[in-house]
């Protein structure tokens, strides 16, 4: 794999932890809405089980958030060590000949 495409693939995966992670955090909102609405509600079900649920997801969510910023520093860090933009600025001239 060239350097250009392996950075394309890098930065696609970031992208993709980005989603995973606005989605985790999604799922955390609304677990916190379950559980402010079943204060009300007082359904012993949801109050007994929510708050593990909830300790479980706050979890993964930090490990996709750690993830996250690890593999985008080493993006980065690949795009810097081996002149990304520059291959960029070239493959764009060999697409207009």
């Amino acid at each position: 794999m060239d350097k250009l495409k392996k950075f394309e693939l890098m930065a696609k995966i970031v992208r993709e932890l980005e989603d995973v992670r606005k989605s985790q955090q999604a799922v955390l909102e609304k677990i916190g809405k379950i559980e402010v609405d079943n204060i009300e509600l007082g359904d012993k079900l949801i109050e007994s089980k929510m708050p593990e649920i909830y300790g479980r997801t706050a979890e993964n969510a930090e490990a996709i958030r750690q993830i996250l910023e690890d593999f985008q520093q080493k993006t980065d860090d690949f795009a810097g060590n081996n002149n990304i933009d520059k291959l960029k600025e070239q493959q764009e001239i060999n697409n207009l000949k």
